[in-house]
């Protein structure tokens, strides 16, 4: 039996609550003459950080660069990831071939490419852009090509049978198969997408959420860095929330339990 969304969110807020009280009670543990909260912050601290910086205003110009940033490595990544991935499902020879490359490229450690992206494009919004495309592509990619391929011989068959041409394969079998696949791997992207963006930022920049954290961390400034991590929380609940509205739309053929859980 399915829970209700009412039993469903009122844990969410139950555990989340819990989480809170813990982390103050955890900060309050005295060591000593001095208690825990120079290493962990406070909840309510790191509160009302956050309030000074959305009430000062300086905030906003580093959101919009990081949320710039985030978009664009998303869009970017995931329409590339979703071409090649149903390029090369449709294209044996070519994804054998390609195999053994991509797989080495997603083997690469993001981190050691910042410096080269930076490099390359310089320390503005590209290099960050670059970063969260590498991390965002893989992701989708392989789950579309994963999507396409999973597709029964059986249905193809009677879908030929029918007399559909390719053009009619795609609309009617191929895009409606990999359609879960690749919004399973989205709601993962924008974590990916977030984190190539602020950790660019954090490695070289001079705005921008990352950029913040990272000047926090330098003077030893706990709370200010669980306020950044705080907002950069919220913006990719944010963004996750606009993807599921998007994939509610185009999967309301499927039954609901079909649909991908978030």
């Amino acid at each position: 039996m399915k829970p209700s969304r009412a039993l469903v969110l009122a844990l969410q807020i139950l555990f989340g609550v819990a989480l809170l009280v813990a982390w103050h009670f955890a900060a309050n543990i005295r060591v000593g003459s001095a208690t825990l909260k120079f290493f962990l912050s406070a909840p309510l601290d790191v509160f009302w950080r956050v309030v000074k910086l959305f009430s000062e205003g300086e905030i906003w110009g580093h959101m919009w660069i990081t949320f710039q940033e985030t978009v664009y490595a998303f869009v970017l990544g995931s329409v590339a990831g979703v071409l090649c991935g149903f390029a090369l499902a449709r294209n044996p020879l070519a994804a054998a071939v390609a195999d053994p490359y991509l797989k080495a490229a997603n083997a690469l450690p993001r981190v050691v490419l910042a410096p080269i992206f930076m490099l390359w494009l310089g320390l503005g919004v590209w290099s960050k852009v670059a970063l969260g495309f590498s991390l965002v592509f893989f992701i989708v990619f392989f789950n579309v090509f994963q999507g396409v391929r999973e597709v029964p011989a059986t249905i193809l068959a009677n879908a030929r049978m029918l007399g559909f041409n390719e053009r009619q394969l795609f609309r009617h079998v191929y895009w409606p198969a990999a359609l879960t696949w690749m919004f399973s791997s989205l709601h993962t992207s924008v974590g990916f997408a977030l984190v190539g963006a602020v950790v660019g930022e954090y490695l070289g920049s001079a705005a921008g959420l990352g950029y913040l954290i990272h000047q926090a961390e330098g003077v030893l400034d706990t709370t200010g860095v669980f306020a950044g991590m705080a907002i950069l929380t919220a913006f990719v609940l944010i963004i996750d929330a606009l993807v599921t509205v998007i994939e509610r739309r185009l999967l309301v053929w499927q039954p609901q339990g079909a649909q991908t859980t978030t």
